[in-house]
């Protein structure tokens, strides 16, 4: 596997042989002194250039990166429409292990090119034409504290939707339970960030879709949290479904105290009730009461 700097040299050497290339910039978790260090990360660069159009008309010019396993191209994609912003980009993973993540931005866009991201690091600016960037930080990542309007929203489609899982259970349609248990799952994973915020004075990042939480959380409530996690027979999504109400209240309750919010007490026990009647109700029923 390619190190760091032959990485690094490579990247730049290809930017400095074109003339095309005025400037290589860096984003993502190899900008971040907090991100651990595994290799796993990307490189995610952006070369800001000249004429973009020529280089997407020749893309033979990326072989010199290496022997590809697999590339995407997600602007010439019609399955997740591409945001059309004059970008374009590169997601390429090589036999080494290594893999580049890389944006072609016209330099018409050079001021803006890191859309505000405090995550951002210049490594060549031929024409000294970048606007200079603090100091990389993410504190931009930093679980935010809610508000009561938030915090009411997140417990409202928690409890809400938890009645769709139930209908998709009893009604025997896995697809349809699993999947609106993962929306309940999202509300969940809210509380148990606000939670870690909370400890933690709300100045750390747990990271794309929590995958820092564990070291943040006590490992009972961690084991707690994996149970929420079922195996794939309708009696065990009930029981992941029962884990999840439990410890979403438990952490709801944690959060209204610690800010003063108000927890909608009755709508979690009237649902709580509905699940229960929901979990014992006939197959062959044809009334819900």
């Amino acid at each position: 596997m390619r190190t760091y700097n032959e990485m690094i040299n490579l990247l730049l050497g290809v930017a400095k042989s074109d003339e095309r290339i005025r400037a290589v910039c860096m984003n993502g978790s190899r900008t971040n002194r907090n991100a651990r260090k595994d290799p796993f990360q990307d490189y995610d660069i952006v070369y800001i250039v000249r004429d973009v159009d020529s280089f997407v008309s020749d893309p033979g010019w990326i072989d010199c990166f290496g022997e590809r396993i697999i590339m995407q191209t997600p602007e010439k994609m019609t399955l997740i429409p591409p945001e059309s912003d004059g970008t374009f980009a590169y997601l390429m993973l090589f036999t080494d292990g290594n893999r580049i993540d890389l944006t072609l931005c016209p330099i018409e866009r050079r001021a803006t090119w890191n859309q505000g991201d405090r995550l951002s690091v210049v490594l060549l600016d031929k024409d000294e034409a970048l606007p200079p960037l603090p100091a990389p930080t993410d504190c931009d990542y930093w679980v935010q504290k809610p508000n009561q309007t938030l915090y009411s929203d997140c417990c409202n489609e928690f409890w809400w939707v938890s009645t769709y899982v139930a209908k998709g259970l009893w009604r025997q349609e896995f697809t349809y339970a699993y999947d609106h248990l993962n929306v309940i799952r999202a509300m969940l994973l809210r509380m148990l960030e606000w939670t870690v915020g909370i400890d933690n004075e709300f100045r750390v990042s747990v990271g794309k879709h929590g995958k820092y939480l564990e070291q943040y959380v006590d490992e009972e409530r961690w084991q707690l949290f994996l149970s929420t996690f079922p195996s794939p027979t309708y009696e065990d999504m009930w029981r992941a479904l029962w884990a999840m109400a439990h410890l979403f209240e438990e952490l709801a309750q944690e959060v209204a105290a610690c800010f003063s919010f108000d927890y909608p007490h009755s709508d979690a026990e009237n649902v709580q009730t509905f699940l229960r009647h929901i979990h014992a109700l006939p197959q062959d029923a044809m009334d819900i009461y």
